[in-house]
């Protein structure tokens, strides 16, 4: 291109240069911008540590956006760039198959990889264990949700410890990994203060679960159970036998008719069966637990509701009729049972 300029009359032709300069200029600092962008790009979702094969345990909560679940993988060390992170998710266009859940990662995976990953159905099987529930009822449930076999829980699991609650639990764990999962909420659940105060009612923890699992299947309700506490207590102190009919079920064992552990009726034969859980028969404690009682139970035995109630009976709809005598407790067996 050549520019016309007047010089004395005269016109001139000159070169002009200026437009290939700058776009030199531009073509290169487009290159660089495209090279640091890629550099910047393969840095963000490179592996974290290709050295760390250490399994990481990540959680993605309920609700958790596509934001906090990258910032939250940065902060343990998963990703280099929660940006980075963010980015490839919406240009792989998988935001919405994300799941909720537990994950086990390691700083050896790419971003590419751990996203993939928590879209893979990872997530991890809430079980819910029912108060008043003996070892092998939880070790049919792990059977059916995780596919453990029952005998592998019932040999690691111990009755009365196995705490009722809502577990997270992961798909691959063992029975023992969920037994002491079970076990170790039941001991956070004993408080200092609740470990002092069965000191004073001279209660070991150990017979502590043992009352608290059999009032958590005689009781119905939280009034119930501080009150039946307080009788099985009476009883003891006399030297009674305790006389409960879920004993004689835990010692009765599987109804295959019924299809439950606990036998629905009971006769006056249940009563002479020969078992140290037959309360009937034997004062005192029953050998160990009966059931996996949950924390209104247990604290229904360490403060227990005094009373001078000897006795006690449920009618046909569940309620509770207690009797400070025989002669009341018979009255009552004529008016609610017969």
């Amino acid at each position: 291109m050549k520019e016309r300029t007047a010089t004395g009359g005269q016109i001139s032709m000159k070169s002009n240069n200026t437009f290939p300069l700058r776009f030199a200029v531009f073509l290169t600092v487009g290159v660089i911008a495209i090279g640091g962008s890629l550099l910047w790009w393969n840095d963000a979702i490179a592996p974290y540590d290709p050295t760390d094969k250490t399994p990481v345990t990540f959680l993605i909560a309920k609700g958790d956006n596509i934001r906090e679940i990258a910032s939250n993988l940065a902060q343990y060390r998963l990703i280099r760039s929660p940006i980075g992170f963010y980015l490839l998710v919406k240009f792989m266009g998988i935001e919405r198959q994300i799941q909720a859940g537990e994950f086990r990662l390691i700083r050896t995976m790419n971003s590419t990889s751990i996203a993939k990953g928590l879209t893979h159905g990872m997530m991890d099987t809430w079980i819910t264990i029912l108060e008043g529930w003996r070892i092998e009822e939880i070790a049919t449930k792990l059977a059916k949700e995780l596919d453990i076999p029952e005998k592998e829980f019932l040999t690691v699991a111990r009755e009365g410890q196995m705490f009722p609650d809502t577990y997270r639990v992961p798909k691959d764990a063992t029975a023992g990994a969920i037994a002491t999962l079970l076990k170790e909420n039941f001991l956070k659940k004993i408080t200092p203060k609740m470990a002092e105060d069965m000191k004073k009612e001279k209660l070991t923890l150990e017979e502590v679960i043992i009352l608290a699992s059999i009032v958590e299947r005689e009781g119905k309700t939280g009034q119930d159970r501080p009150v039946i506490a307080g009788v099985l207590l009476n009883r003891m102190q006399k030297g009674w036998p305790l006389e409960t009919d879920a004993t004689l079920q835990y010692a009765l064992g599987y109804q295959s008719k019924d299809k439950t552990w606990w036998k629905k009726t009971l006769t006056q034969d249940d009563k002479l069966i020969d078992s140290p859980y037959n309360t009937y028969m034997n004062p005192g404690f029953p050998p160990g637990p009966i059931s996996n009682p949950g924390i209104q139970s247990i604290n229904a035995v360490i403060y227990p509701k005094k009373t001078e109630y000897m006795y006690y009976l449920h009618d046909e709809k569940g309620n509770v009729h207690f009797a400070k005598s025989l002669e009341e407790h018979e009255r009552n067996i004529e008016t609610y049972l017969k």
